[in-house]
């Protein structure tokens, strides 16, 4: 029998009423898979929601039967709402408010002849089919290490497809925001605006909400909800991979 360390996030955290669990796990079972299960042995109301979550060992994606041993840190969490060389890179969480101006200065180089910035606002009237949904403000978690690990990951696929982007900025909001304010700020600069800077920037808020372990909690008048995702990650989403 082996004791493992887990950790889960936005709705699962919710259910539990704490971000962390030690569960025992048999040693014939030390598998992700086994994991999920001894969570949902404690907690037999989360089974549903723990069949769809996520998982993460060591802060990478994990799957079904990847190996788990004793110490590994497990996390479990539901879908989601770097490159090295000569050019600056940026990759923050941040707490507080974030200055696109600061940003820019901070990835633009003496060749810098372009940058492209992509910014996500809170949006408090989104328009449906069945209606206007109203919204008061919005609560952003993240899997910190993970998905500070990630945001390198998304640069580095970024300098594969586009080499002549230079700086790289990705800036993901936490915490508390109100209607109006950014949510988060990815820029890409170049020499000159046809070498993929507007390319990188899409390229990278797309992904982003793919691996980028980042939740939100919705609130309106009708109450509160967390917002998940749709995508799944596979082998390939793997730093690795």
């Amino acid at each position: 029998m082996m004791r493992i360390n887990v950790l889960l996030f936005a709705n699962l955290k919710d259910m539990v009423g704490s971000n962390r669990l030690v569960v025992d796990v048999p040693d014939s079972e030390a598998t992700v898979d086994g994991v999920r299960r001894a969570v949902v042995s404690l907690h037999p109301d989360m089974a549903d929601y723990m069949a769809a979550a996520i998982a993460a060992v060591n802060q990478e994606y994990a799957f079904a039967e990847d190996a788990v041993k004793e110490g590994d840190e497990v996390a479990f969490f539901p879908p989601v709402s770097g490159g090295s060389g000569a050019y600056p890179e940026i990759f923050r969480l941040a707490d507080a408010p974030v200055s696109t101006d600061e940003l820019v200065a901070a990835i633009t180089v003496p060749e810098t002849g372009a940058v492209c910035v992509f910014s996500g606002m809170v949006r408090g009237e989104t328009n449906r089919q069945n209606g206007t949904l109203h919204t008061q403000r919005l609560e952003y978690e993240a899997y910190e290490p993970m998905a500070l690990a990630k945001m390198r990951q998304v640069a580095e696929e970024i300098r594969a497809q586009w080499p002549l982007v230079q700086g790289i900025a990705i800036v993901q909001r936490v915490g508390r925001l109100e209607v109006g304010q950014n949510t988060i700020l990815i820029a890409c600069s170049s020499g000159h605006r046809d070498q993929g800077c507007f390319e990188a920037a899409r390229y990278g808020i797309d992904r982003l909400k793919e691996i980028v372990p980042v939740w939100k909690k919705e609130f309106g008048p009708k109450g509160e909800t967390w917002v998940e995702g749709h995508y799944h990650p596979s082998p390939e989403d793997r730093a690795d991979g």
